[in-house]
């Protein structure tokens, strides 16, 4: 347990953010989760109710109280429609910090955290044995989404149809990089990410080549480590301190612009919750430094280097998904749909609808699997009604979850991100 000092200040602190949420229940027709179950506990307004209380909450039921909390994406959705402006996120967080701190994390996941997230060259070594090793525990699911399945019973894995480890990662085929700035004058510095790094080198390596032919020097430091936000989610404040401050030190070695991420997750934890929630607030400088430099890859190569849509006589269609953490938190949402069509060849096709969370959710759809299935089902089948042959998005979360979704539902429709498609005119 927490420092009982530290939880009843946080209480407080948790107690003057709840103050204007006015009950009026329009976070109802915003909420992914809700529109499945139809439970007040789990659209916003009843999650707030709950935390109203949450001292007393704590003492009788924290397990609960907990159990109801994590039954959210954390999509901002409900935060970006509410006319009260209640920062939900905020709430949110802070109260998995609470509760986090009362009742701690179970020992796997803890483990994890704290041996295995923090040192990113352990963990790199070992998700490189999984690699070679992941071909004799899975068997081919959808040949042209790229999809394996369990080839045995694995209840974690369940139904799921995932996309394996690649065969080499990024940082195994770019170790670093370190290039001077050409005719533009600029010099990046490039997070790709974990799951870029790991799953989806080829949008890693996308990005550098659309840097090379832009002639913009990219500064790529080794041994980097994740962004923190699967520990700050979980509630693990500590652990995600220790992940900034690594990170930090690491780009403090370089001289660039601008900080760019392939990745909408990644993108808007820097930006908006490492000067946030970094506890240590001596180094509140460098990272807000870092944070008012950070910047969607489409949205640095849209509004920095100007680019622009060709005119095409007949482009194909591609299904754009609108990541949450772009649209809601960044509020970009034209940037990547005119680097689609920089390239010349397609064009966004917009989803029935209109945009909506896919159902990954980080943690979410590990933990509420059956409820995220049920998400991302519906919108396979809007992308699908689009009648595109590709689906596009701007986050490897994501494309991860669009991948299992349409691979399950039978439409054998390719998952790329869109620096991926424009790479493909350069």
């Amino acid at each position: 347990m927490a420092d009982i000092k530290k939880l009843v200040s946080m209480l407080k602190e948790l107690d003057d953010l709840l103050t204007g949420c006015m009950r009026c229940g329009m976070c109802q027709a915003q909420c992914p989760v809700f529109a499945q179950t139809g439970r007040e506990t789990d659209v916003t307004r009843g999650k707030l109710a709950l935390l109203s209380g949450l001292s007393e909450e704590i003492l009788k039921d924290p397990e609960a109280v907990n159990e109801k909390l994590q039954r959210c994406l954390l999509c901002g959705t409900c935060e970006a429609n509410c006319p009260s402006g209640v920062k939900v996120t905020d709430i949110f967080l802070r109260a998995r910090a609470i509760l986090t701190g009362y009742l701690g994390l179970p020992p796997t996941q803890r483990l994890i955290f704290r041996r295995l997230l923090t040192n990113p060259k352990l963990m790199n070594n070992l998700l490189s044995l999984g690699s070679s090793l992941q071909g004799l525990f899975t068997k081919d699911a959808d040949s042209v989404i790229g999809t394996s399945c369990a080839r045995f019973n694995a209840p974690l894995i369940a139904d799921r149809h995932f996309k394996k480890l690649a065969s080499k990662s990024l940082h195994s085929q770019t170790p670093h990089k370190d290039t001077p700035s050409g005719k533009s004058g600029l010099r990046v510095a490039f997070f790709p990410g974990c799951v870029t790094d790991k799953v989806f080198p080829q949008v890693g390596q996308a990005v550098l080549k659309i840097m090379e032919h832009h002639q913009v020097g990219v500064f790529m430091p080794p041994n980097q480590a994740c962004c923190g936000i699967p520990a700050l989610s979980s509630g693990e404040t500590e652990v995600f301190d220790n992940l900034v401050r690594q990170n930090l030190d690491l780009f403090a070695k370089g001289k660039w612009d601008y900080l760019i991420t392939p990745c909408a997750t990644c993108t808007a934890t820097i930006a908006e919750l490492w000067p946030k929630y970094y506890g240590d607030k001596m180094d509140a400088v460098r990272v807000k430094e870092l944070a008012d430099k950070v910047m969607d890859v489409s949205q640095f190569l849209n509004d920095v280097l100007k680019v622009t849509p060709k005119k095409a006589a007949s482009p194909a269609k591609v299904a754009y998904h609108d990541p949450c953490h772009l649209r809601n938190t960044l509020k970009i949402t034209a940037q990547p749909r005119q680097v689609l069509a920089a390239g010349g060849k397609y064009a966004a096709a917009e989803l029935p609808g209109g945009p909506s969370c896919c159902g990954s959710g980080g943690s979410f759809n590990i933990k509420h699997y059956k409820l995220s299935d049920v998400i991302g089902r519906k919108k396979a089948e809007s992308i699908a009604a689009t009648g595109a042959k590709i689906a596009a998005t701007s986050c490897p979360a994501c494309m991860l979850q669009l991948s299992d979704m349409l691979s399950k539902s039978g439409h054998s429709i390719p998952v790329k991100h869109v620096v991926e498609l424009y790479a493909e005119s350069l």
